[in-house]
């Protein structure tokens, strides 16, 4: 099988610090390259892959002020789709540019759709030939066909298993009114726990007003975007993550990353959250402030071998890793017997 894999090239394909999309086709282009699977990622060229790698984008263009990520979003969908012809398949990480062009693409092409950023992008998918990919079954859009749900996966080996854990309190993820860092901040408060908070600034603003003020160092920490490391350690050290979103997400890697390193999870119950968190086995999913308190006490007693026991089981790379294997295969067999053939 030779698959064609589009990248976002927003950042590296695997990210340093941040990038999920990113580190997702990362993933699943090493896990395929594994199996025997022919793969070219097109993605930025300083990625690093074990697969073929092709692309015009020099580096991440959000690392880049001189760089405009429309331009060279363009010129990457434009590069890969013209090589669409050698592949058996294209899988599309990309949103919905390629998707505006997919009368262009000369193989069956399947869309993991990472999220919607909003309703102004629905035309291209719904008038695209591509066939969707979930990544949970809350973020499916009631007006388009979906091939699969595939929750994503992680990879195990950089998120070991902590016995012991600190009593801090973590919330990891971009600092956003989306993602209730300033909840965060106040639940910590109330349960009498630090906070180590990480992510990159995504609103400046709200950082400034909602989150800077209660930076002191001591009760609550600011580390920034970390790396795959850190990553771990941060998590593992932590006795809950705090994942109070004011969202509807998609997924939440860091959900099920903290998971797997045995920490338990206090999330507001919105989007994929009843998907991802195993109530009372891996943590608890709540409302508000007020029962996050109460939530945090309860999840510090979980056992943490269970937390991460439950997370490898079901969010490991390989899991995803077959089940789009699985999904290829049923499209290439639906494409051989469909009267186009393609």
């Amino acid at each position: 099988m030779k698959v064609a894999m589009i990248a976002p090239i927003a950042w590296r394909t695997p990210p340093e610090h941040y990038g999920p999309w990113e580190s997702i086709a990362s993933l699943l282009t090493e896990g395929l390259v594994a199996r025997g699977v022919d793969v070219t990622l097109f993605a930025t060229l300083d990625s690093l892959t074990a697969a073929a790698l092709d692309g015009v984008c020099p580096h991440g263009y959000a690392e880049d002020p001189q760089l405009d990520g429309l331009v060279w979003e363009a010129l990457h969908v434009s590069h890969a789709l013209a090589r669409s012809g050698e592949f058996e398949l294209v899988h599309n990480h990309l949103d919905w540019l390629p998707l505006a062009f997919d009368e262009h693409v000369r193989a069956p092409m399947v869309t993991t759709i990472h999220g919607f950023s909003g309703a102004g992008i629905l035309p291209a998918y719904r008038r695209s030939r591509s066939a969707f990919v979930a990544i949970s079954d809350s973020d499916r859009n009631a007006g388009l066909d979906y091939v699969a749900t595939i929750h994503h996966g992680i990879d195990l080996q950089v998120l070991p298993f902590r016995a012991r854990s600190g009593e801090q309190l973590v919330s990891f993820g971009r600092i956003h009114p989306d993602k209730g860092t300033a909840d965060a901040i106040e639940i910590a408060r109330r349960a009498g726990r630090r906070l180590v908070i990480c992510g990159i600034v995504q609103d400046e603003r709200y950082f400034a007003d909602a989150v800077e003020p209660h930076i002191d160092g001591d009760q609550v920490v600011f580390l920034g975007s970390v790396g795959t490391q850190s990553r771990a350690d941060v998590l593992g050290d932590a006795a809950a993550l705090l994942h109070p979103i004011h969202f509807d997400e998609p997924f939440g890697l860091s959900v099920v990353e903290a998971m797997a390193c045995g920490t338990p999870v206090v999330a507001y119950q919105r989007g994929s959250m009843s998907e991802l968190v195993d109530e009372g086995v891996t943590g608890y999913l709540v409302h508000d402030i007020e029962s996050s308190v109460d939530a945090v006490r309860a999840a510090v007693r979980l056992d943490r071998a269970d937390v991460h026991a439950r997370a490898a089981a079901r969010f490991g790379a390989d899991r995803m890793v077959e089940d789009y294997l699985r999904t290829y295969n049923e499209l290439l067999r639906s494409a051989r017997t469909s009267p186009s053939g393609a």
